[in-house]
């Protein structure tokens, strides 16, 4: 059995803690997924992204700060070791999610995520003590928020390398247990692994053509009685309302079923989900989701129609999100 090298000790800190339990089969099915997830034949910029994580800087670790805007850690470092934290980090650019700021290096991402994270925090269940799984996390921004909100254990999985290999930069200086990224999809766990307190779906079910088998394959992840907490792109309308963009919106891909906040409530309802509630609505502005030095692509201020904002370069809506919240049967 070969492991990814970023894996080796994560794959022995889980099989350590799963080794009993539910968890036991696919704790023992990682590696596989592990290597097909970073596979250098599959991703040809890996070598260039594991190169930046050998050029981290030693510097002493400060404190951990999961519970503040920018996550990250206190503490400062001498400007040579600064300078060459930058280089390491933007080596592994875009960065999307954040901010982060390790050692007073700010990390200004494409996205303020703690905005998201504040729009949700208050209506959501408790995560203290809790089982979470965040699905589609990226680098990982909203599980550290997870775990700073008393969550025993934050499982994310993304597909993208380059998201994991920014997780895994962070955790060469946060050496906080109990939090790991793993590089799948939804789809490569188990169909029936009903052992999280609360799954997070935030930024996902528009890239699936069946966001019904979506809900269910959330639902197979939660304990009875167990939340979900489901953000996406809506559109305005009642419950029957549904946008179709045909694989491009705002030019993103794979962009298929952009629903109204009712039509995604009824969903949910539909996939036998109880205590429905839209918690939060929001149009994402330039100052949310932009262009920084750490994302110098274009970001959603070229994705808008020049001459109206209101409208998405493709004609349609200009992008707004709701955050649901609802629980799975006792």
């Amino acid at each position: 059995m070969i492991l990814p090298p970023e894996f080796i000790n994560d794959w022995e800190a889980l099989r350590e803690r799963w080794t009993e339990g539910p968890l036991a089969q696919w704790v023992e099915a990682l590696p596989v997924l592990l290597q097909s997830g970073l596979s250098t034949e599959r991703y040809g910029d890996l070598p260039r992204w594991r190169a930046a994580l050998d050029n981290l800087p030693a510097v002493s670790a400060g404190e951990p700060k999961l519970n503040t805007a920018r996550v990250g850690l206190t503490g400062t470092a001498c400007k040579d070791d600064l300078e060459a934290l930058e280089r390491a980090l933007k080596g592994l650019h875009p960065w999307r999610k954040g901010p982060f700021e390790l050692f007073g290096l700010h990390i200004d991402t494409e996205w303020r995520s703690d905005w998201k994270w504040d729009r949700l925090a208050d209506s959501i269940a408790t995560l203290a003590g809790k089982r979470v799984l965040d699905v589609g996390c990226g680098n990982g921004y909203h599980c550290w928020r997870m775990l700073g909100a008393g969550a025993s254990e934050v499982i994310g999985i993304d597909p993208t390398p380059l998201f994991i290999l920014q997780f895994k930069a962070l955790c060469h200086y946060l050496r906080v247990p109990d939090i790991h990224v793993l590089p799948m999809t939804l789809e490569a766990m188990p169909q029936h692994l009903p052992v999280f307190d609360t799954v997070f779906s935030m930024g996902v079910i528009y890239h699936r053509r069946d966001p019904m088998g979506h809900l269910f394959n959330l639902k197979n992840k939660l304990l009875p009685g167990g939340q979900v907490v489901l953000e996406t792109l809506v559109v305005d309308g009642d419950s029957e309302t549904l946008l179709e963009p045909n694989g491009r919106y705002a030019r993103m891909r794979n962009i298929w079923k952009l629903p109204s906040p009712g039509l995604a409530q009824r969903w949910l309802d539909d996939a036998g989900f109880q205590r429905t509630e839209v918690v939060d609505i929001t149009t994402t502005t330039t100052e949310e989701q932009r262009s920084t030095p750490w994302m110098t692509f274009h970001s959603l201020n070229e994705f808008l129609d020049p001459a109206d904002a209101s409208l998405t370069i493709e004609g349609f809506p200009a992008p707004r999100r709701a955050i649901l919240i609802a629980n799975k049967p006792a």
